[in-house]
């Protein structure tokens, strides 16, 4: 390469940096730092979706993606908070205001112990406040969406809805062979036998095997108990269910895993009915504007649009450690 073109991208790499430089400076200096760093202190602010005279409020909670914890990572601007979900449901169960709770579950499923949280987190409130809450089904409801569904006083399901996929699942690539291929040797010191369990550079011997079911039938009992305990159905039905397979929710309410079919607004008026709400106020919880939202907003305006910026992260946070998930995978 000559001089000159040396000179060129030298110079074009110089542009490049000041640029994003630029951007990110730009972004810190319109910022209101005082709103910025105070907004942590409110989780999440509430959006009047219905005026009413009464006195009560209805408050809607949204699921959106897969049920996962992500604390910690700075440049998510959207997606699923699980902390901050947590507390919206606990900050609706504690506002004395409020006289139902409604979440709107748009979720394929995600982490089994997420799943367990959220689970306990509405049985705690319904124990403690008697507060009715309500399941509104959106596009998918499915695995760990089902799961935390379960215990509600009632579920409501578009007839589109896809629900149900009631397991547990956990997998792992197997590149040996590839590996063999390619001539890849890998060398790995261990502990104990079962140290490196899942590994994707070898075959899983009978014994992991037998390991690995062990505990995703104990899972998958948990989920079975928790159908049981929630729709009030026998261990024998809910096994007849339970076997993976999706269902709409017009399939679903047939097979008694949902009460009623309709919308959110649908749902919202049975609640009024049904609990003898006098024309309720219904707010919807949205996510406060804290700092890493803004981290991640700035992030985002350097390297493109948020599909590409949710790529990134995706593929920098994933690890080659399997976990068993309640989720349905198309």
């Amino acid at each position: 390469m000559n001089k000159k073109r040396w000179i060129a991208l030298v110079i074009a790499a110089g542009l490049l940096l000041f640029s994003v430089i630029w951007q990110a400076a730009t972004s810190f200096m319109t910022a209101d730092f005082e709103e910025l760093f105070n907004a942590n202190d409110t989780p999440f602010e509430e959006k009047v979706i219905e005026e009413g005279s009464g006195a009560g409020k209805i408050a809607v909670i949204n699921l959106n993606g897969v049920i996962q914890d992500t604390t910690g990572n700075s440049f998510t601007a959207s997606g699923y908070d699980h902390a901050k979900f947590l507390e919206m449901i606990e900050a609706a169960g504690e506002d004395t205001m409020v006289d139902g709770i409604i979440l709107r579950v748009n979720t394929p499923g995600g982490g089994v112990v997420e799943s367990a949280e959220i689970h306990d987190k509405i049985i705690e409130v319904q124990e403690e406040t008697g507060k009715p809450v309500y399941i509104s089904m959106g596009n998918t409801a499915a695995s760990g969406g089902y799961y935390i569904s379960a215990p509600a006083d009632k579920i409501v399901a578009h007839p589109a809805t896809l629900t149900g996929s009631i397991g547990v699942i956990m997998q792992s690539i197997n590149f040996s062979d590839l590996a063999d291929d390619l001539g890849v040797d890998f060398n790995t010191i261990k502990s104990g036998e079962y140290k490196d369990i899942m590994s994707a550079s070898r075959d899983m011997t009978e014994e992991e095997r037998e390991i690995l079911q062990t505990m995703i039938d104990d899972m998958y009992g948990d989920f079975v108990q928790v159908i049981v305990d929630g729709r009030d159905m026998s261990e024998e039905r809910v096994m007849e269910l339970a076997d993976g397979r999706v269902y709409t929710g017009s399939q679903a309410q047939e097979l008694g895993l949902v009460d009623d079919l309709g919308t959110l607004t649908d749902t919202i008026a049975m609640m009024e009915e049904e609990n003898e709400l006098q024309n309720p106020q219904v707010v919807e919880y949205q996510p406060g504007f804290g700092f890493n939202q803004f981290l991640g907003g700035a992030v985002k305006s350097m390297f493109g649009n948020e599909e590409e910026l949710h790529g990134m992260v995706e593929l920098l946070r994933q690890t080659n450690a399997p976990r068993a998930m309640y989720l349905y995978s198309e």
